[in-house]
């Protein structure tokens, strides 16, 4: 465990649907350069928890504090937000990619707008991030001539170019055919191994396995169990993550 400052710290933190508890005081600190897998069955609140570390969702009570910012203050201002998005960078199930917009010009559009880069920086950008997911060839392509995992690696990538501190992944394999689930693995893999800080929603236990260092099982929206993946993945301490892990795995 690091001795620096949790770069992501829930605290109590509750989430809310009108009468509905989603999160029910969730607690945990995450640190620059972990590698995090938050895992459990579909409904219990890992979508959520994520959403909220980049102000997608707001919570209820509890504290929540990301990169140093407070997000648990209702007003918080609009400079601090556009801070986090910045620094914080989120990659969805469904892509997002602007279809009226070449591959290219998707990778350029958030640097040039919310950072305010020149055109040819931003070009510069692009063009090494796409090289980094290995779609150099598909820089002047539209969303509707790639395939699922190759629109996964450039919403990775149109990620990267805001330079972020922090990557969030929401289940960023689950829309993919089997097939291509593994190309997308590979670029996450690769972020891991150069210290990018990560926290994914997944249900590949594999990339839990292998690629994260620490695991967070949710059971119901409380944490039924955390710490290290190798540890908390072999050997199990509660029955809901024994039968979970069970299921997973036949």
């Amino acid at each position: 465990m690091s001795t620096s400052a949790p770069v992501i710290s829930f605290n109590d933190l509750r989430k809310s649907y009108g009468p509905l508890e989603v999160l029910r005081g969730i607690t945990a600190s995450l640190y620059k350069s972990d590698v995090v897998s938050i895992i459990g069955t579909s409904g219990c609140g890992k979508s959520t928890l994520l959403r909220c570390c980049n102000r997608l969702e707001t919570i209820n009570d509890g504290k929540l504090e990301v990169i140093g910012i407070d997000l648990s203050k209702p007003d918080i201002t609009s400079k601090k937000l556009r801070t986090l998005r910045a620094k914080v960078g989120m990659v969805f199930q469904q892509f997002n990619l602007f279809p009226h917009l070449s591959v290219l010009e998707n990778l350029m559009l958030a640097p040039s707008k919310v950072l305010k880069e020149s055109k040819q920086e931003c070009h510069e950008r692009a063009l090494h991030y796409l090289n980094k997911v290995g779609l150099s060839s598909k820089a002047e392509a539209y969303p509707e001539q790639l395939s699922g995992g190759q629109k996964q690696r450039v919403a990775i990538a149109r990620s990267l170019c805001m330079n972020p501190e922090i990557m969030l992944f929401d289940e960023p394999t689950s829309a993919l055919d089997p097939e291509l689930v593994g190309e997308v693995l590979t670029v996450m893999k690769q972020l891991a191994e150069e210290g990018m800080t990560m926290v994914v929603v997944t249900h590949e236990m594999n990339f839990a396995r292998e690629v994260a260092n620490r695991v967070i099982f949710l059971n119901q929206g409380v944490v039924e169990e955390q710490g290290d993946a190798q540890e908390i993945l072999t050997n199990p301490q509660s029955d809901r993550l024994k039968a979970f892990l069970s299921r997973m795995n036949n």
